[in-house]
């Protein structure tokens, strides 16, 4: 039994790591954007438009800063030296998702979904995004047949 797991964890080791840093990520990211709602906004549960791209802004900004680093090291194991390069097109994807982000927030807020439910429906979204860009277009090697390891050898 232990083997097989051990052999599970193997297979799906990114994918294990991707949640579990991810989770923290939304640990860090909600919390403070929980703490600028609550010290700035007066903890609304239906903050308006504004002040639901003011949040989405702060949770995405604390986001970026703390997955970035953990991704590289953890997840994806990046060797990459160009890191700014790689860092310039992880702030890119992440532009998206935010883009993602504050859309769902705005179209659910309108239709009178409270702060916590849209945060959750949010989260999730931009979970799935988040992998699929960083796994294909960030941390993404070359074939094994190229002579540079990674896409954007200068």
């Amino acid at each position: 039994m232990t083997e097989k797991i051990k052999e599970l964890f193997i297979k799906y080791r990114e994918i294990i790591v991707y949640l579990i840093v991810g989770g923290v990520t939304t640990i860090v990211s909600w919390t403070c954007m929980f703490f600028v709602n609550i010290v700035i906004f007066g903890n609304p549960l239906h903050p308006t438009s504004t002040q639901n791209f003011i949040l989405s802004v702060v949770n995405w900004t604390a986001g970026v800063a703390f997955a970035y680093p953990t991704n590289r090291k953890f997840v994806f194991e990046s060797k990459n030296p160009h890191i700014f390069s790689e860092l310039f097109k992880f702030v890119l994807s992440r532009i998206s998702t935010l883009i993602l982000d504050i859309v769902v927030r705005q179209i659910l807020g309108l239709m009178g979904i409270d702060v916590f439910i849209t945060t959750i429906i949010s989260a999730i979204l931009v979970i799935i995004g988040n992998y699929v860009f960083s796994k294909l277009m960030v941390f993404r090697k070359k074939n094994k047949n190229s002579e540079n390891e990674y896409d954007d050898q200068k």
